[in-house]
This record gives structure tokens, C-alpha cells and sequence, in this order.
């Protein structure tokens, strides 16, 4: 536990969470839902995604850039097309209207694709992976950001062109394995990660961020206080500039919402866009075998001898779960400046709970 830190149990994290959107006016059921899976990236230790973000959210939903009242729209509904609008109400209940729909499609025909446009900031995209593999599904999910100034620069390039872009892959949990998650930012770090070592005075990995002209640094507090001075850079080089650019073309085109070219209107909010297939696995063959391989497989991966004996091989998921329970029990950490900035938010929202 880092010094200037202080640890919070998840209800009362949620309960301030929700009571600080909810006075915005945003809906009871909306407030509910963006706090627990705010809260939840907070426990599966992603704090980039968690608590943290509710000042730019409140910011957003005060200057209009969340439809409080909005609902998602179905747009296509065929037998296994679901494509709706979330003509920017909340993220992850508007993603919950359209996996509510997509599951179901999936299982009926062995899989299903789903596009959804112009939902407010959509969090950790692996916790809708979570959800659809309690179900028995495997999912893909590619995701685009919009309304937002640009935070990745492309390979080669000095300044920001793209989104974080994340891409998320989830299969349902086999004899011995809980479900396998890979869910990440197709930039090094996520814009949160940045955000987070800022306010804890650290540095991020050299070759992972750019300063205002162009050069390579290691001192983030240019993204102090959402601000985004700077670029982040793509993972791997030209293969995460691909992925970055895939996410583009497939969540922003397809969704029908556009990309993050410069003819989409930028006003200072997180609009995501995203695209999503969805795979009964047992529609492709026998569900006991695919589980005996799962875990053949997994077991191959984690036996390889350790570079570092404090350091095990992990299956993707695991070190989520691991967070989880260990959260769970002592609490969440959150560091001084972001409970700052929380309790500044709640004071100017005029209501009376305190971190």
C-alpha cells in the first residue's frame, strides 16, 4: 500500500458513486448500474477505469454531453444483426441493452454481431466479457473513441490521432479454469494509467508517452486533471497502430457513428462506439473436449520454468479474479488526490457524502 494512499469497502464506494451521478439527474437505474461497474473496474484492479473517472463523467453530464434521459435504440434487429444507437446515454447500461438482445441471438444460431453507436464512456469493456461468459459465450469486442480530443499518436507519428481503442476477447471458464479475459488498450497505457501515476507523483514506462512537441517522456503530469497534453504511444509499434486503426474501421464505420477524423465533432466528451461478435461455442463442436483442451493448454502455458520466481505465468483473467478477492477483502485503494477530487466533485454537485 502506497503512503498517501486510503482504502475504501466497495458498497460505500459504490453508494458515493451513485449518489454523485444520480445528482446530475441521471436516472436511479442509471446511476446504479455506471457506479457498480465503475466501482467493479476498481476491484478487478483497473483504477484507470474505476471511481477516478466520475469527475470528467459529472462534468460531461452537466454540460450536456450525456443524454440523461436517453435511451439506446435498436436500429437493425435481424435473426443475428443487432445494431442500436445510444444517442449518448450512459455507457454500460446502454451496452447492457444491446448484450441483452445479442446473447440471445447467439445462442439461438451459434453466434450473433452487435454494433452500438455513440454511448457514453463504456469503462472496462472486459466486464461486459465477464458477463456474456457467465452466459456460456465467447466474445469479441473492438471499441473506438469519439467527442474527445485525441490521445495515441500512429506509428511513426508525433501527435495524437486515435483513441486508446481497446480490443477485449473472452472465453467462457472450462473444467479448471476460470474464464479466460484479454482485454487491452491498443496504446501502451491507457489514458487512465497516465492519469493515475500523475496524481501519485510517478513516472510511466519510457517509450510510452510523448510530450506536447513530439519528444519521448516518462513524466505524465501533463495529463493532470484530465487534461491531454501530449500523445500516448501505440502498443508494439505498428502492430498496436493496426489493431488501433482496425477499431476505427470496424466499431466506428459499422456502427454507423464514424471515426475519430476530424469532421466528427469533438465538444470535450467520451462517446464509444463498438462492434461485438458473440460465439455459443457448443454451436462448434463438443463443449467437454473444448473444456479438457482449455485446460490442457493453460496448463502447457503456466508449467513454462519462471524468469522470476515471485512472477508466475498467467492464464488471461487471472490476475483480474486475483485483484478481485484481495479488494474485496481489504478494500480499494485510492490515493489522496483522487479522493480529492471526488469529495471537490461532490461538494460542487451539492450533495453531502464524503470519501
Amino acid at each position: 500500500m502506497i503512503a498517501n494512499e486510503r482504502r475504501f469497502a466497495a458498497p460505500d464506494l459504490t453508494a458515493f458513486a451513485q449518489g454523485l451521478v444520480r445528482s446530475t439527474g441521471a436516472k436511479d437505474t442509471d446511476a446504479a448500474r455506471v457506479a457498480e461497474h465503475l466501482v467493479e473496474a476498481n476491484l478487478s484492479g483497473h483504477d484507470s477505469h474505476g471511481v477516478g473517472l466520475l469527475p470528467a463523467y459529472i462534468r460531461h453530464a452537466q454540460s450536456g454531453l450525456v443524454k440523461l434521459d436517453g435511451e439506446p435504440e435498436a436500429i437493425t434487429d435481424t435473426t443475428v444483426l443487432t445494431q442500436m444507437h445510444a444517442h449518448s446515454s450512459w455507457g454500460a447500461p446502454s451496452a447492457d441493452a444491446l448484450f441483452a438482445r445479442a446473447a440471445p441471438k447467439a445462442r439461438a444460431h451459434g453466434l450473433s454481431c452487435a454494433t452500438l453507436a455513440d454511448a457514453h464512456h463504456l469503462g472496462r469493456v472486459g466486464a461486459y466479457a465477464e458477463r456474456l461468459s457467465v452466459q456460456g459465450l465467447v466474445s469479441m469486442h473492438f471499441v473506438n473513441v469519439t467527442d474527445h480530443t485525441p490521445l495515441v499518436a500512429p506509428f511513426r507519428g508525433s501527435d495524437a490521432r486515435f483513441g486508446t481503442n481497446p480490443v477485449c476477447i473472452g472465453f467462457p471458464a472450462s473444467n479448471e479454469r476460470g474464464a479466460f479475459l484479454l482485454d487491452m488498450a491498443t496504446s501502451r497505457i491507457a489514458l487512465g494509467k497516465v492519469r493515475v501515476a500523475a496524481n501519485k507523483g510517478l513516472t510511466v514506462p519510457k517509450g510510452a508517452l510523448l510530450n506536447e512537441h513530439g519528444m519521448e517522456t516518462t513524466d505524465p503530469s501533463g495529463m493532470t486533471g484530465f487534461e491531454v497534453k501530449g500523445a500516448l504511444t501505440p502498443m508494439a509499434r505498428h502492430k498496436g497502430y493496426g489493431l488501433a486503426f482496425a477499431c476505427e474501421l470496424l466499431a466506428g464505420v459499422l456502427s454507423r457513428s464514424g471515426t475519430i477524423q476530424p469532421a466528427k465533432a469533438r465538444r470535450g466528451g467520451i462517446l464509444n462506439s463498438l462492434f461485438s461478435i458473440l460465439i455459443d461455442p457448443a454451436a462448434f463442436g463438443d463443449p467437454a473436449w473444448m473444456a479438457e483442451e482449455i485446460d490442457a493448454v493453460s496448463d502447457y502455458a503456466t508449467q513454462s520454468p519462471l524468469m522470476d520466481w515471485d512472477s508466475p505465468v498467467l492464464v488471461p483473467g487471472d490476475a483480474e479474479r486475483a485483484w478481485r478477492g484481495k479488494r474485496e477483502r481489504d478494500g480499494v485503494p485510492l490515493d489522496e488526490m483522487t479522493i480529492d477530487q471526488l469529495n471537490e466533485a461532490a461538494q460542487a454537485a451539492g450533495i453531502d457524502a464524503r470519501l
